[in-house]
């Protein structure tokens, strides 16, 4: 098969949309090598993305109206590399692919910007329902990374059950790879990491609930609390409760650490919290638990998809509940390596090879439906 993907984010984004492009393309490059792979990219970023071989990259000849080629005149580029299949890795599909018997694919990671249409702007809003709205009209087929994204496209949109597949998502090979002493001894050096902390990894944003995690920890004692995430202006409302209850000496913030960084500062956690209220999938749960380290989530959207039976959730509005589960995986070492165990076990369900199988099968029969 001649597969190309749009890989805008996959080259120029270092987080979220841009870890699902390059995980996706590596993982089928590596497991699924029969076919041919060509990355389309309105341009590229130095030091983001060099994509294993024998992956080839598109850009359109002229640097201007980038945004254009993208939306639609890449279709002409598409048929001129007798592209097979199309496929939108992040919510869009070009104007027009439906009329080259070109066929496509399009994965759907979320539908944020309905759920909590506070968190965005009127016209963002408009934008992203109008391109997300045309390319599950035209796909041949959607792939929603969670069963709670498939719930939402057919409940929000309309969208036939029968033209969503399920295909979840992996994260970075590097989380399951134990990291050395000396590693893991310079990454708490550079950063001064306490000998045990608990650990909240994203974006400090409201959805992602960090006060929640922040006044149930404010209940426990003798422990730090390490938040890695960019900072937004929801910080100041979190820094505000923590300066209030005098906790400024026990909360440490982490804004800029490199992602190769990261496994390292996991695999040192004594547990991990994530109370967000709604994740298209929640890749940081996966992160923590191919790192070995017991996570507790939030109810309401997918994380239970990411973290399996064996890890703990909370109401994302209850802070007691929250505060017992700390408490349970801080004073119950048994319970605590459980966690661990079937945590690792569980995170096998979403190895490299089984998905990117998942995915080259989809092409299969997309391509036979032809």
């Amino acid at each position: 098969m001649r597969i190309g993907f749009d890989t805008k984010r996959g080259f120029l984004n270092r987080t979220g949309l841009g870890n699902y492009s390059r995980w996706l393309i590596n993982a089928l490059v590596k497991y699924q090598p029969a076919n041919q792979y060509l990355l389309y990219t309105p341009k590229v970023k130095p030091g983001i993305y060099s994509p294993d071989q024998p992956t080839q990259t598109r850009t359109p000849k002229s640097k201007f109206f980038t945004s254009k080629w993208r939306s639609s005149g890449i279709v002409k580029d598409l048929k001129r590399d007798d592209v097979e299949l199309y496929h939108g890795l992040s919510h869009e599909l070009p104007i027009g692919i439906n009329k080259t018997g070109i066929k496509s694919v399009v994965t759907v990671h979320d539908l944020i910007f309905m759920r909590f249409p506070q968190y965005f702007g009127r016209i963002n809003r408009w934008i992203y329902r109008n391109k997300l709205v045309h390319a599950c009209r035209v796909a041949d087929k959607i792939i929603a990374i969670s069963q709670k994204t498939k719930d939402d496209l057919i409940e929000l949109l309309g969208t036939s059950p029968d033209k969503i597949e399920v295909i979840y998502q992996s994260c970075d090979d590097s989380f399951r790879k134990p990291q050395s002493a000396e590693q893991k001894q310079a990454v708490k050096t550079k950063y001064n990491l306490p000998n045990q902390y608990l650990l909240n990894v994203g974006t400090i944003e409201p959805r992602k609930n960090l006060l929640l995690a922040v006044k149930a920890f404010a209940q426990t004692e003798d422990i730090k609390l390490v938040v890695v995430g960019k900072p937004t202006a929801y910080l100041d409302e979190v820094k505000t409760y923590i300066n209030q209850n005098d906790l400024a000496d026990r909360v440490i913030f982490l804004h800029q650490v490199q992602f190769h960084e990261l496994p390292a500062i996991y695999q040192q956690a004594i547990c991990f919290i994530y109370p967000s209220r709604y994740e298209g999938f929640g890749i940081p749960i996966l992160e923590a638990l191919s790192s070995g380290v017991p996570v507790i989530g939030a109810t309401g959207s997918c994380l239970e998809e990411a973290g399996g039976p064996d890890s703990l959730y909370t109401d994302p509005d209850n802070e007691f509940q929250l505060a017992g589960h700390i408490h349970r995986v801080l004073t119950d070492e048994s319970l605590r390596q459980n966690m661990i165990a079937q945590g690792l076990q569980y995170s096998l369900n979403f190895a490299d090879d089984k998905l990117a199988a998942q995915h080259a099968e989809l092409y299969k029969k997309v391509l036979n439906n032809a």
